[in-house]
């Protein structure tokens, strides 16, 4: 079976990211704080990534297919107040911002060096 990657259809990509993205953005305040996704979108190059909300916390992937990358930095909301954006593949915590503005730029300041639009494929496809 041959999965076709971004390379052969970057509209069909871009068309489920958009969609995932307008999912998210109106989701009930009980999954995730709003004001993450809402920060995270308004940036150019993180909107081009697919969107995961699990237990609270945005993740971004550069594909649209499981398994995603793990690459681009998460954000979680701090129990005591502020954030904390952690690069999963390797467990580095790359910083615990005040704002949800200053985390979001943490996170475009620490994407991975080619970092383009999420493709149509898995991690195995990148």
């Amino acid at each position: 079976m041959h999965i076709m990657t971004n390379n052969e259809n970057p509209e069909r990509a871009a068309e489920l990211v958009a969609e995932k993205w307008r999912t998210i953005l109106d989701s009930e305040a009980n999954l995730i704080d709003p004001a993450m996704p809402r920060a995270a979108y308004a940036d150019k190059r993180l909107r081009e990534l697919f969107p995961i909300v699990s237990h609270g916390a945005l993740y971004l992937s550069r594909c649209i297919r499981s398994p995603w990358t793990r690459d681009v930095g998460a954000l979680f909301r701090r129990g005591g107040g502020g954030f904390m954006v952690i690069r999963q593949s390797d467990g580095t915590v790359l910083g615990e911002p005040d704002t949800v503005e200053q985390a979001v730029a943490l996170i475009v300041a620490n994407l991975p060096e080619g970092c383009g639009p999420a493709i149509d494929g898995s991690v195995h496809d990148l």
